[in-house]
């Protein structure tokens, strides 16, 4: 039995806060036109060839990584042994990198911790 005027929600008081305050700015922009080179990983029973392909490029201390696979039909290969982007099937292509702009663009690996642990 409580005493009198006592509740039992005013018994334990459970809460979070959290908050980050910051200024910054970061300009960026980048354009991608190259060539990749990619290796045929397999070749499928009806003839269509599995690819992969992986180039690291290094610009002002920025590892960028470009890595694209995806199936491509013999007849799209044209003469001079380069497919288009287009007539990759199932195409998947990441580009990021690492390097200290790209660190900067992350949350400490204090608050994403506290993130995972207190989503609330």
């Amino acid at each position: 039995m409580l005493p009198t005027g006592m509740t039992p929600g005013s018994l334990v008081d459970i809460g979070s806060d959290s908050s980050n305050a910051g200024n910054g700015s970061i300009n960026r922009s980048e354009s991608i036109n190259l060539m990749l080179a990619a290796l045929v990983a397999q070749v499928l029973p009806n003839g269509n060839f599995v690819i992969d392909g992986h180039q690291q490029v290094r610009v002002n201390n920025e590892l960028r990584d470009l890595k694209v696979t995806g199936i491509v039909r013999a007849e799209d290969i044209t003469q001079d042994n380069t497919v288009s982007l287009a007539q990759i099937a199932e195409a998947r292509i990441s580009y990021g990198g690492t390097g200290t702009v790209s660190d900067v663009q992350q949350p400490r690996y204090g608050s994403q911790l506290y993130d995972i642990i207190m989503p609330w």
